[in-house]
């Protein structure tokens, strides 16, 4: 009986798809995104509905939520930055901080509904350091508006050439016309060298 010559089948063609070494730190940077857009966006919302609530109550959880956005965005750079150097990635994790702080901060306050400019109304004192190692800095906050007002503020942080180190949203509730009050902003992480502050935004509403 002749043997019938064994014909190989071509292999179905398979399509690779390869990955990008850089996936885990594309999905890290998009879970920081949203730690930081939800603090922040939770915190414009309840600055801008006072449904159900008292407008005391409702400007309380918002200053409570807006702190915690700032921290939290911070926070989440720091571990986002921890696992990019593990991957060999060239990213400074105080670079990483400071950017998140600043956005989340700007983000705040840009999420206050008919806020005014207030910047005229803050003035700042030295900087100097907490028993933590932190930056922090007085705030005087004089309302020279005709109205009650609460006051949103963001401070950057920054070394003597300029370069933002840190950023704070700082929070002041009812400052009655005519009248001032005090505050102090403190930054995220210990920050060494020469260390100065800076009004970048201010809102009263």
């Amino acid at each position: 009986m002749d043997r019938q010559p064994l014909t190989r089948q071509p292999l179905a063609h398979q399509r690779v798809t390869q990955r990008p070494p850089d996936a885990p730190l594309l999905r890290r940077r998009r879970a920081v995104a949203g730690v930081l857009v939800g603090a922040v966006l939770g915190a414009g919302v309840l600055a801008g509905c006072s449904s159900g609530k008292s407008a005391s109550s409702t400007a309380s959880s918002a200053i409570g939520e807006i702190e915690k956005g700032v921290s939290a965005a911070a926070s989440a750079a720091s571990a986002l930055a921890s696992v990019a150097g593990g991957a060999g990635a060239a990213i400074s994790s105080a670079q990483a901080e400071a950017s998140a702080a600043v956005s989340a901060a700007s983000s705040a306050i840009g999420g206050i509904k008919g806020g005014l400019d207030a910047k005229g109304d803050v003035a700042l004192g030295e900087v100097g350091a907490g028993s933590d190692g932190k930056a922090q800095v007085a705030l005087t906050v004089t309302n020279h508006g005709q109205q009650s007002y609460r006051y949103v503020i963001q401070v950057n942080f920054t070394d003597e050439s300029g370069k933002v180190l840190d950023a704070a949203a700082v929070t002041v509730n009812d400052v009655a016309a005519g009248q001032n009050a005090q505050a102090t902003a403190r930054s995220n992480r210990s920050l060494t060298g020469t260390v100065k502050a800076e009004v970048a935004n201010a809102v009263r509403y």
